[in-house]
């Protein structure tokens, strides 16, 4: 069982009351008109199944019912920490740099 921070609430609690919201900043195509459907197949419907680190995003169901940033580790279910999804953007991009 995940034990999960939620940045708003301030409280661990557990798994049960946080529901899963995907793959956490994924670009929306710019111009969504201009994009042809493979592409938007692809934004759609494709997410990254890595082994090991992965930005997620959860949804503090049973709570403040608000979205935020989770960094998890998919093999170990290690937690690295949560954030607000503005504050793990910031994160999310120092990493991909």
């Amino acid at each position: 069982m995940l034990v999960i921070t939620c940045p708003y609430c301030q409280e661990a609690r557990e798994e049960e009351e946080f529901s899963y919201a995907g793959e956490a900043y994924i670009a929306r195509p710019a111009v969504p008109e201009e994009v042809d459907d493979a592409t938007w197949g692809d934004y759609v419907f494709h997410r990254k199944n890595p082994r090991g680190w992965h930005w997620e995003q959860w949804q503090h169901v049973a709570g403040c019912r608000k979205v935020f940033a989770v960094k998890r580790h998919t093999v170990s279910y290690e937690i690295a920490g949560s954030w607000t999804l503005a504050d793990g953007k910031a994160l999310y991009e120092e990493e991909q740099a």
